[in-house]
């Protein structure tokens, strides 16, 4: 792929100029993405001149080639994707205007990329998260409540905020969660949560509360409950009193849970049930850390390791 090859032919840079023309005039694509199309189309109308093809004489097998061709230069899976759209919107256009009969990329797949790895954080950095709040002050106890409940459960920011009152069990230490599809599932919590939770319902929830009433069992200054983007401002500002720099997300905490669970023994499965997850494809984001653990735990105890 890396090799020289032939110039663009005469015919192929027509069609490729109609094809710029035609988006210039009718989807208002900047001159950038215009370029991009240009520079794609032109790379593959080089490589069909060195198969002795054009760009509308084309098979699918030829595609499927060039894509090959592509993997085995190193080419990443993203950049090898965006040439593939660009080449099936060429292709539309031409069906579109009757200059082919075909789409030669109908049937050829993209090719699959990588997830990219939820954002996490430390052990070290969620004890700095949590050490942040002043547990001494109404609103600190409240939110320490809210960050050790979060770790401890893997909750997703909505479902945190939407906890009512009669859904948790402090004796048990259980939570029923009502999640994504209105789908119920229980999830534990350990001591710490379930201490800092009791803190808080006999100090700032009375507090806050009143004499008003409320179902929730997170509730605002004004007794009502608390809001998505209210509590995600209060895990950024604790993540700067923490000193902690790295990117966080309003579900880093969960991430943090699912990471750290998997990394001191736990399975897929087990984690499948406990972020509510309704396919395990979705929880194999996490594979890499058991692979990590897996390959830790192999050096440690094989003879040969």
């Amino acid at each position: 792929m890396k090799t020289k090859t032939p110039a663009i032919q005469p015919a192929d840079e027509q069609q490729i100029s109609l094809f710029i023309d035609h988006l210039w005039m009718h989807d208002g694509l900047s001159q950038h993405t215009l370029n991009s199309y240009r520079t794609d189309l032109g790379l593959f109308s080089r490589w069909l001149s060195a198969q002795s093809a054009q760009l509308l004489a084309v098979t699918s097998e030829l595609v499927l080639q060039f894509i090959a061709d592509r993997a085995e230069a190193k080419y990443s899976a993203r950049s090898t994707a965006r040439m593939l759209s660009c080449l099936r919107r060429f292709y539309a256009y031409a069906l579109e205007n009757n200059v082919m009969m075909h789409d030669p990329t109908a049937q050829v797949e993209s090719p699959k990329l990588a997830k990219p790895l939820p954002h996490s954080l430390s052990e070290s950095d969620v004890e700095k998260l949590l050490a942040a709040p002043d547990g001494e002050s109404l609103l600190g106890c409240r939110d320490l409540a809210m960050l050790e409940l979060m770790y401890a459960s893997g909750l997703r920011v909505s479902e945190l905020i939407n906890i009512e009152f009669s859904q948790i069990s402090l004796n048990q230490g259980v939570l029923r969660v009502l999640g994504k599809g209105s789908k119920e599932r229980l999830v534990p919590f350990g001591d710490a949560a379930a201490e800092a939770i009791n803190r808080y319902l006999k100090t700032t929830r009375a507090n806050y509360l009143g004499d008003k009433n409320c179902d929730y069992l997170f509730i605002s200054k004004r007794g009502q409950k608390m809001t998505r983007q209210t509590f995600w401002y209060r895990i950024k500002y604790y993540a700067q009193v923490a000193g902690i720099s790295k990117h966080l997300s309003p579900h880093t905490l969960r991430h943090a849970f699912a990471t750290h669970l998997l990394s001191h023994g736990a399975d897929l499965r087990t984690l499948q049930l406990l972020l509510g997850h309704s396919d395990l494809s979705t929880t194999q984001i996490y594979t890499h850390i058991a692979k990590e653990r897996l390959k830790s735990i192999h050096a440690q105890h094989h003879p040969r390791g």
